[in-house]
């Protein structure tokens, strides 16, 4: 197709098409029908850009953070950090020393340096009371619970993650590398206290290749491959002896990617034609009629059969007193304001200044949808008061309408939404008379059959 002169490709048609189009949409469209949406999206998108919309700092800072994200990875060969992972893996191996991953649990007593031979007595003689109960049967989980000073692990029935040499205390790990699975240790010293140790499991290190996912997870939190990336820029602005910022040297390597990759090319586009159309939609249409409430109006009023319902509704507020007299207070003084927006103010101010004598459920009430409101205002036979303990007495004030609503600000949402919507088609047809739009029909019936 081409929209106001520019060509637009049955590829990148195609692309838009089965990205967006698949069978999870709800409202899945043929290819004839997306190709008139994808006509006003361009126009929309060639709109934003006789607008110069894509000057504007804030639409460039986005749109580069987007595309950014997608050019990166590129930027370093999958080779590079396949050798990160690769060196990572040996230098775990060389960590193990030809030893076992082991898995311990362990109950933690801790005594401090500076503890004098009384305060060392009292935690001695209570590790072995632990060790006892646990050579007399009890579970090492729950005494880890109960006594561990590790109160991390301790919920956890004393279990550490897998360790290797090096990872923690050399005491601690002299005395666990020589336990078997199944097997505890009796009582040891360490410089942080007393331990109990029980082998839960052991293993050598698995291959690389299936370890290999979680050292790339590892390696990616770890930044390196940000700092590959960062690598990779410096060594192009060397390149060009520093003639280019970082911004523009991401927009020639996008180039150069995006020049044999098409999938990438209408990715990146992408990107920049759904944030121009945003930019365009939120400046043109989107905000403006949204506080436009002279053409709300005049559009409601204009559409009112489009908001009728079948069954009555109530505009107002039900309310709930500690004290039956103020049911007819709080009737009166609202009566009085004409603007229903400020009655739950005037109620606060009012009568819950010091403390909560009145609870307010200010809504759009229809009719089978609240027992209450069914009671007091439809006067249904078939339901029954529920008040709000505390809050015996009930009363109500508000509108009941029994065909619609009798202005927008009670449905105010879905007119706004109407409004906008019809704002949108008006600024289409203004468009389609600024940029003509034809579609290749023959091309367009080769679309996934070629």
């Amino acid at each position: 197709m081409t929209v106001a002169g520019e060509s637009i490709t049955r590829s990148e048609f195609e692309y838009n098409f089965n990205k967006n189009n698949t069978d999870a949409v709800v409202d899945k469209k043929s290819v004839r029908e997306y190709a008139d949406l994808y006509a006003i999206y361009k126009m929309k998108v060639r709109a934003a850009m006789d607008a110069k919309m894509d000057t504007i700092s804030s639409f460039q800072k986005e749109f580069r953070h987007y595309r950014d994200m997608q050019i990166k990875p590129l930027l370093v060969p999958e080779v590079v950090m396949e050798k990160q992972c690769q060196d990572y893996y040996a230098s775990m191996v060389q960590a193990l020393e030809g030893k076992d991953l082991i898995k311990p649990a362990h109950i933690l007593i801790l005594l401090p340096q500076n503890a004098d031979s009384q305060e060392q007595e009292k935690k001695r003689l209570l590790v072995d009371s632990i060790y006892n109960a646990l050579q007399n049967g009890d579970k090492f989980e729950e005494v880890a619970l109960r006594h561990s000073d590790d109160t991390q692990t301790a919920r956890n029935g004393g279990a550490l993650p897998w360790i290797g040499p090096g990872n923690t205390l050399q005491e601690f790990e002299d005395v666990a590398y020589r336990l078997q699975i199944g097997e505890m240790s009796s009582p040891f010293l360490s410089t942080v206290g007393y331990h109990i140790v029980k082998m839960l499991d052991r293993k050598q290190l698995e291959p690389f290749d299936t370890l290999h996912p979680q050292i790339h997870r590892f390696m990616e939190r770890r930044g390196v491959h940000e700092q590959l990336v960062a690598d990779a820029i410096d060594s192009i602005s060397r390149k060009y002896e520093g003639k280019y910022t970082t911004d523009q040297i991401f927009d020639m390597e996008t180039e150069r990617l995006c020049a044999n990759n098409n999938e990438l090319k209408y990715l990146v586009k992408e990107y920049h034609d759904g944030l121009l159309l945003y930019e365009l939609c939120s400046t043109k249409i989107w905000e403006p009629a949204k506080v436009d409430t002279v053409g709300i109006e005049k559009y409601f009023n204009s559409n009112k059969k489009n908001y009728t319902w079948d069954t009555p509704h109530f505009d107002g507020m039900i309310y709930y007193c500690k004290n039956k007299a103020d049911v007819k207070k709080i009737k009166k003084l609202l009566a009085k304001e004409k603007d229903d927006t400020k009655w739950i103010g005037i109620v606060r101010e009012n009568f819950n200044k010091d403390s909560v004598m009145v609870r307010m459920d200010k809504r759009l009430f229809a009719k089978g949808s609240n027992n209450n409101a069914d009671v007091v205002i439809f006067k249904s036979k078939d339901a029954e008061i529920q008040p709000i303990d505390g809050y015996p007495y009930v009363g109500y004030i508000g509108t009941l309408l029994k065909k619609g609503p009798n202005k927008w600000t009670t449905i105010s949402t879905r007119v706004v939404q109407d409004y906008q919507k019809a704002c949108e088609d008006k600024f289409v047809e203004e468009l389609r008379q600024k940029y003509p739009i034809n579609i290749n029909e023959s091309e367009l019936q080769k679309v996934n059959n070629h």
